[in-house]
């Protein structure tokens, strides 16, 4: 089976130029935990993981202690600092190196992959431009139907 036979041919994409805001409803509203960042012409860039945003605006134990709160004060640090990053750019947190597959690789070797790096999702990538997506959620659908 095909990697071309079980990925979504819509990923749900961002432009490098967004800003942590309009990543943040991306993600909400899509309900994804990663956006495929790629340019206008679908050459793809990278992606952004919903780990790494919620990282980059959540304060840390440092931060609480010295704004003169405790931990329990946390959920209005992490608003904070939210706001004050949401117009900051993407660029800086897109993951670069990421692994991808072809639309020709077998979806036994992206199920390895994704087990053993612990990748939810991985971008199909065919001659550099993003053509889809293939989750641990598209190989058990294929597993069970047998597609």
């Amino acid at each position: 089976m095909l990697i071309r036979d079980i990925m979504t041919i819509h990923p749900v994409r961002i432009s490098a130029q967004s800003t942590m805001q309009h990543a943040a409803q991306i993600i909400s509203i899509a309900e994804v935990s990663d956006l495929m960042v790629a340019d206008d012409d679908k050459t793809f860039i990278g992606v952004l993981s919903e780990g790494d945003v919620i990282r980059a605006v959540l304060p840390n134990f440092d931060e609480i202690l010295e704004g003169g709160g405790a931990l329990s004060d946390a959920f209005q640090f992490f608003i904070r600092k939210g706001r004050e990053l949401a117009d900051r750019p993407i660029a800086p947190l897109i993951i670069t190196d990421a692994i991808t597959v072809k639309p020709t690789d077998e979806a036994a070797m992206a199920a390895v992959v994704m087990v053993a790096k612990q990748i939810r999702r991985l971008p199909v990538v065919d001659n550099g431009k993003l053509v889809g997506t293939v989750s641990r959620a598209d190989i058990c659908r294929a597993v069970v139907y047998g597609l």
